[in-house]
This record gives structure tokens, sequence and C-alpha cells, in this order.
């Protein structure tokens, strides 16, 4: 059966923000698009909220919250409908708890795809109670899109048309960390630019390593260069294989000295798609992503892909 771009919709900005990413990703890999709404009953949904003064009982409450759930993607079909003539959509509401309904549909989708709420200039996604344990889960890849900023596809300046997009699009950047390569994430990373016919710049970060207090790089400054090309050479190995795989893909490599996730957030500037990784842990609590996912899925002026691997 065909895998499907699902977009978790719930009327905000955020949200219609993904919707609107995930058209455009459904309809460049030709695979179905399918908005999906998670709403609970009048108790759930208002138990914790403050006293508004309506007179509505629970009955009501849970009927009206299923309405705005229909309303919600039908509103959101339509106008994608509009946008995308020939995508296939579909649209769903499920009753029931958010991040495990969303955590059900990401093991079935090619990739989840949700919103996340802007802080400003200086803190760009804020992952929330439903995003971040989504992220945190998933064994499918997650987008977190933002309200606001670009889509991540535009064309680069001056491109022409080709077939049913605008052009190449901005660079696809992938955070690759050398010390776990996994093919899962540079497989995901070399597709999205395969299919986007965009440059994939590939950022690893490194750091001379200091031993008890003593800097070797100070003391010999041509220590940190050898261990530059020795960092800078590794990358191109581990890459090599991935550019005969996809010969139409340019590849650039940067090995920088540095944390990676002040490289990474540095390069989202420039980028359509930021793909970042996350090791899968079978932690039966709490939500790891890894202190640079974690950095760049709050900091990114892109839209982020999260892979989990092993």
């Amino acid at each position: 059966m065909s895998r499907t771009v699902i977009a978790a919709v719930d009327g905000s900005a955020e949200s219609l923000a993904a919707a609107d990413w995930a058209a455009h990703e459904a309809q460049m890999l030709r695979l179905p698009l399918h908005l999906l709404h998670v709403w609970q009953d009048w108790s759930q949904a208002f138990a914790h909220a403050p006293f508004t003064g309506m007179d509505t009982t629970p009955c009501e409450g849970a009927t009206a919250t299923q309405h705005y759930a229909e309303q919600v993607t039908h509103d959101a079909s339509d106008r994608l409908r509009a946008a995308h003539p020939g995508l296939e959509i579909t649209v769903e509401q499920v009753h029931g708890r958010p991040v495990e309904v969303l955590l059900c549909a990401a093991a079935k989708a090619e990739v989840l795809v949700v919103g996340s709420r802007g802080l400003g200039s200086l803190a760009g996604f804020l992952t929330g109670s439903v995003s971040l344990p989504v992220i945190a889960h998933a064994e499918r890849p997650v987008v977190a899109v933002r309200a606001g900023e670009r889509a991540g596809s535009e064309p680069l300046p001056g491109t022409g048309d080709h077939g049913d997009r605008k052009g190449p699009c901005l660079d696809v950047v992938l955070g690759l960390d050398l010390s776990r390569p996994c093919d899962e994430l540079l497989a995901y990373a070399f597709e999205a630019a395969a299919a986007r016919a965009a440059t994939l710049r590939v950022v690893h970060g490194w750091s001379v390593p200091v031993v008890e207090g003593y800097d070797p790089a100070a003391a010999d400054p041509g220590h940190g260069v050898a261990l530059g090309l020795r960092e800078a050479s590794a990358l191109t190995d581990v890459l090599r294989s991935w550019r005969g795989k996809f010969p139409q893909v340019e590849v650039k490599e940067q090995c920088m000295v540095g944390r990676p996730a002040g490289h990474l957030v540095e390069a989202s500037k420039e980028a359509s798609l930021m793909v970042v990784g996350r090791r899968i842990r079978r932690a039966a609590v709490g939500a790891h992503i890894g202190p640079v996912t974690h950095a760049v899925l709050h900091h990114s002026t892109a839209p982020v892909a999260v892979v989990p691997h092993l």
C-alpha cells in the first residue's frame, strides 16, 4: 500500500503552515495527503480550562468540539485542493489523546508534519506538549513547520519553470555526526535533495579534544590542522557511496570546528529543509531528542525534519 504524507491540523496558524508544507511535499513525492485532527470530548478538552461563563453541558461541548474538528479539516482540505489540483487529499477526525493518535499515525506515514509555534527572532521553534513527545517517540520522520516563515520549497532566485515546480530549491542541510552516520538519516537527506533538485549541504561540526585541561591545538596549531584534515577525509569517505547512489545530487561538504548546533542554525538561514537525526530510545517515559536536534528545533528558520535511527 502506498505510504502517505500526514499533516496534523488543529486550526492554528502553525498547523495550517504544516498542512501547506505537507501538500507541497505530497505533490512533489507523488503521494496522497492525509489531514488528521485529533479531538477530545468536552471533559478532556475543558477540564483544565478557565471558567468562561458559558452555559454549556458536557454533551453539547463534545458535539461542538467534534463539529469544530470536522470544520477544521474540511476547510483546510478545500483550500489545499484549490491550491494543488490533482493532489489526492483525505481527511480524518479521531477522538483520543493527541500524542497517542499521532504516534500511531506516524507509524504508517511516509512523513508526519506538525506545526511549531514561533517564539520570536531568537527562538524559532517551540515544540509543545504535543509536538515534542511526538518528535521524541515517533519511529518515522517528523517535520516541524513554523507559521510565518518560508514554506521550505521556494526556488532559487532566477530559476525558471521545471514541470510542476518552479525550479531548484534552496539547499537541503544535513547535520551529520560521524560517530554514528546512519543510513536512515543519509537516505532521507539525499532523497529530499533529489526531489527538490536542490544541493545537499552536509555539515559536520567537530572539536579538538581537550585532555586534562591541556589543549594540544593551542600548543601546536599543526595538530588542529591535522585533525581537521582527518575529519574532512572521514566525511568524504562516509558520503562517497551515497554520491554514487544519487549522482544527480550536488553535495557540498562542510567540516567545521565548533559546536554543531550553532553551525546548523546558521545554515538554516539559507536552507529549504534542515535534516537532523534522533536516536531511538526505548525509555518508557520522557522525551529524548538529543541536544543538537533540540537546539535546531528551537532556533532553525527553516522546516526541520527529525529522522529517527538506531
